[in-house]
């Protein structure tokens, strides 16, 4: 088995194939993404994305990219256009509802139920900040509250698009069957974990199962 801190050339090498795999992705996804971003400016009259400051490798910050998902109903565009809002909120996400009142579109649920909102973190994939599998980025405050003793070892690895509780549970676990869950896949890090993840995230995500 092999530990993030294990001298082996195989996450270097996993690393060169993951930013090469995900350039490819967004560029053939590119036509996709464009629409969804129109349609999403066009329905929320804002910015089709936002950015969340969260803790990368090493407690590294850095500002993670969404499409927006939410938006008041009857919302104006206020001010000139930009393609990026960012957003200081060091809460993080909390645990979620199946009727989020701040979800006021329907284009946008289903956005939030398939994971589309979080196709431009490939982007952080291609810049080397994130890993197609790995932690899910946190915050400050979520690193203080929830990761206690566990949070160093979560950081010594990239956060990754996908890790263990996107695939056993998404949105209906708790803070503390996340961290369990993030800690496990650190601890028990190794090629054979990784495919395993890689290979369940899509059929969980094309399901749409518990997520909202």
């Amino acid at each position: 088995m092999l530990h993030p801190s294990s001298p082996s050339i195989l996450w270097p090498a996993l690393d060169a194939l993951e930013r090469t795999a995900a350039l490819l992705i967004l560029v053939a996804l590119a036509p996709f993404l464009l629409a969804i971003g129109l349609t999403i400016a066009l329905l929320s009259r804002c910015s089709p994305l936002i950015a969340h400051r969260r803790l990368g490798l090493g407690g590294a910050p850095f500002w993670v990219l969404k499409f927006r998902t939410m938006w008041p109903r009857g919302s104006a565009g206020r001010g000139p256009f930009v393609l990026t809002e960012f957003i200081v909120d060091e809460s993080g996400p909390q645990q979620k509802t199946l009727m989020d009142v701040r979800i006021t579109s329907r284009f946008a649920r289903f956005c939030r139920r398939h994971s589309i909102d979080e196709l431009p973190q490939l982007l952080h994939v291609v810049m080397g900040r994130m890993s197609l599998v790995g932690p899910r980025p946190i915050t400050n405050l979520e690193w203080t509250l929830h990761y206690r003793g566990g949070a160093p070892e979560v950081l010594s690895v990239k956060p990754g698009l996908s890790g263990l509780w996107q695939i056993m549970g998404r949105n209906r676990l708790t803070y503390e069957e996340r961290r369990n869950l993030d800690l496990e896949l650190v601890r028990n890090r190794s090629l054979g974990l990784y495919l395993r993840i890689l290979f369940w995230t899509l059929p969980e995500v094309w399901s749409g199962r518990n997520a909202w």
